[in-house]
């Protein structure tokens, strides 16, 4: 699809920079080109060429590069022009090229929206790049380059292709079954592929979770009584005073949230009000939020003042937990071992004892929960969605007791979901979705 119109965008960073690139799509690149850098340029070559607006005007000095099309990354003709980063600059330089006829602004993900419906990059690789734009930690980043280089949509499309083939046989069954050059009964293979293609999905489903705390983070909460020392470890972890830390008991009210990038992940820390009976209205507000955090945690750090233990209620017992002594600093030597008993971990934020074997900790069970570096997961909720409608369907087509063509069908229905993971099939109500969340140029 080669659309009539051009686009141009800012394609780089936040200004003012050094540098900026602003990119332009479509069938009047050429003439762009040759309008405002003075001629023509070699393709696929950085030119230094001063830039002129049509009547004259000169705009700036700097680089402009030309990718023929369709091996561009939109399929069409693309140029990017490389100015001088100033924001006069490029409003000056993305209005001349906007005034040329046939040349408009670029909408979000337009020209990433092009590059899909011309064949360069499919829904899931779309998806990726999203990703790889918005990556802020290293984990992120190798989950994103290894989904933009095709691995996830290969294993969609390969199990795509095994069900196709799969329909094919047995429709061959069913309507050649008395012709010679048809294998005798498939249907045995068939069956026991489709049955091992469900537990692979299956599998691969339940790898979600590790996708997002690759994407979203690892959840980590923090519960105690009040003055169990939270918001001071909370400080101590996110390496500034993002809580406020005082003697009285209830001075968080409310949920307080950092981000710390741990071993290359994403770590969400949590700091919440102290568990205790009968509290103020507005503190059993944050109590409660509190209990419905953790209820979604990936891990717990229950704090305990080691040196003035205080029952904290009833907490979670489904989500995985470390029991952690505070304010070791005020105990004796002899109240410090009894207290390396009772507690997995004993630390003090005054003197910093014990809190980088913690972190270490949350690092290494964030890791874990992440899986395998290079393993191939749904990074998407309508993947798993689409994926677990295919399994559905797997399951009923490998029903023995059904019609040999309603099992066939089943078949063309998973094929047809697994398609739609990656654009395969029609998914045109799924693309203003899904390219809205890009930034303009891109």
């Amino acid at each position: 699809m080669i659309s009539g119109d051009s686009i141009v965008a800012l394609s780089s960073g936040r200004l003012p920079a050094g540098v900026a690139v602003l990119r332009i799509s479509g069938p009047q690149t050429r003439f762009v080109i040759e309008t405002i850098a003075g001629g023509m340029v070699k393709a696929r070559g950085a030119v230094l060429r001063r830039f002129r607006a049509p009547d004259g005007t000169v705009l700036d000095n700097g680089l402009v590069l030309f990718f023929p099309g369709p091996a561009s990354f939109t399929g069409e003709d693309v140029a990017e022009f490389h100015v001088h980063g100033g924001r006069a600059v490029v409003a000056r330089m993305l209005e001349t090229i906007a005034d040329f006829d046939g040349v408009r602004h670029a909408e979000p993900g337009e020209f990433t929206r092009r590059a899909f419906f011309n064949g360069k990059v499919d829904l899931v690789e779309t998806e990726a790049l999203a990703d790889l734009v918005n990556a802020e930690t290293e984990a992120q980043r190798r989950f994103a380059i290894q989904n933009a280089g095709g691995a996830q949509s290969a294993l969609y499309l390969g199990w795509r292709r095994r069900l196709i083939h799969a329909r094919a046989m047995i429709e061959a069954e069913i309507d050649f079954a008395d012709e010679d050059d048809v294998p005798g009964s498939v249907s045995d293979t068939v069956w026991s592929d489709v049955r091992s293609m469900a537990s692979e999905i299956d599998r691969h489903i339940a790898g979600f979770h590790a996708a997002e705390i690759i994407r979203d983070g690892f959840e980590v909460v923090i519960l105690g009584a009040p003055n169990a020392g939270k918001s001071s470890l909370f400080n101590a972890l996110a390496r500034r005073d993002a809580a406020i830390v005082t003697d009285e008991p209830g001075t968080t009210r409310d949920l307080l949230e950092v981000v710390l990038d741990l071993r290359g992940l994403r770590v969400r820390l949590t700091d919440t009000a102290g568990l205790r009976e009968a509290p103020s209205k507005i503190e059993a507000i944050g109590i409660e939020k509190a209990r419905a955090k953790a209820d979604r945690a990936d891990l717990l750090l229950l704090l305990e003042d080691a040196a003035d233990p205080k029952d904290a209620g009833p907490l979670p017992m489904s989500t995985p937990a470390l029991r952690v002594g505070t304010k070791l600093d005020l105990l004796d030597k002899g109240a410090t071992q009894d207290a390396a008993g009772r507690y997995e971990f004993g630390i003090s934020v005054v003197d910093g004892t014990g809190v980088d074997g913690l972190l270490a900790e949350i690092g290494r069970r964030a890791a874990e929960a992440a899986g395998v570096s290079g393993d191939v997961l749904p990074s998407r909720l309508r993947h798993v969605e689409l994926l677990d409608a295919a399994n559905r369907h797997l399951h009923r087509a490998a029903d023995e007791r059904m019609p040999q063509e309603l099992r066939a069908e089943e078949l063309r229905l998973a094929a047809d979901r697994l398609g739609r993971i990656v654009g395969a099939v029609e998914v045109e109500d799924l693309l203003d979705v899904i390219f809205s969340q890009f930034c303009i140029g891109k």
